[in-house]
């Protein structure tokens, strides 16, 4: 059987025979299941962090503004992870990372249809 490609981009390869992502290669006939998995940012220290230098700016502006924008860059810069979990005989994987919903949403679908297509 020729090996079809359902998805490629970059270093993302799904084939009916395998999954490649990066440095990692999985054999589709290994694979059982596939799930998309959103990680959010623990935003408590940020926030946390945010609360005490807007206390702070009441008695000392300078010092304070610049806790509290410290605080709204660290908190800007958190993103949420968006996982590929893959579920084997050995277990469950993350085989995939990425900032990218819509990209991920692909990769599970070419995925699951390279699943189906193997049987």
């Amino acid at each position: 059987m020729a090996e079809h490609t359902f998805f490629e981009s970059g270093d993302v390869k799904v084939t009916n025979a395998r999954f490649i992502s990066g440095s990692q290669t999985f054999a589709m006939s290994n694979v059982t299941s596939v799930k998309a998995f959103e990680q959010r940012p623990k935003r408590f220290w940020g926030i946390l962090l945010l609360i005490i230098g807007l206390v702070i700016a009441v008695s000392d502006q300078a010092v304070g503004l610049a806790i509290s924008a410290g605080a709204v860059l660290i908190l800007y810069m958190q993103k949420t992870v968006y996982h590929v979990m893959l579920s084997t005989s050995g277990g469950e994987t993350s085989a995939l990372n990425t900032h990218q919903q819509e990209y991920l949403h692909k990769v599970v679908a070419a995925l699951n249809e390279a699943i189906v297509h193997r049987g």
